[in-house]
């Protein structure tokens, strides 16, 4: 697979280099042929989202903040295979939305991810997903996605 810089440069998006953690684990895995990425925060840069969906943000912001959360993955995915070419396949995306008890819109919100990573690498992009609502998440971020990412190592 490969990203398509044109349409990251035309949505004003940008891949920075993959944060260090802020805890006690590592951002990625690799296990056979699968890379299991750690929880990214809604946070890539200058754009960085934090409060309840529901009652600080909208779903469009919402939406954002998951764009911004799958750049931070993406970012580590290319730390740590150099780049996007031995990827075969996004597998699955996590996806859990600091929001009210009332709001229900958890899947919009994910929809920010999952529609740009399909944008970015074509329909090969397609993965499973949960979105799940819950009452906080680290730093008091918006959006925390975790990913499942198959490779072929022929092409490291």
């Amino acid at each position: 697979m490969q990203l398509n810089m044109r349409i990251l440069e035309e949505k004003g998006l940008k891949l920075l280099p993959a944060p260090t953690p802020v805890g006690s684990y590592v951002q990625c895995i690799r296990t056979g042929n699968l890379l299991h990425l750690s929880g990214g925060i809604s946070v890539n840069g200058e754009s960085s989202f934090y409060g309840k969906l529901g009652r600080d943000l909208a779903v469009e912001e919402g939406q954002k903040a998951a764009e911004a959360a799958i750049l931070n993955r993406l970012a580590v995915i290319q730390a740590e295979l150099g780049s996007f070419e031995p990827v075969t396949r996004i597998v699955a995306v996590n996806g859990f939305v600091n929001c009210t008890p009332e709001f229900t819109d958890q899947a919009k919100v994910l929809n920010g991810a999952s529609d740009l990573l399909v944008e970015l690498f074509g329909q090969e992009a397609a993965h499973s997903r949960s979105a799940v609502g819950v009452a906080s998440l680290p730093l008091g971020v918006a959006v925390e996605i975790n990913m499942i990412v198959e490779f072929d190592p022929s092409r490291l």
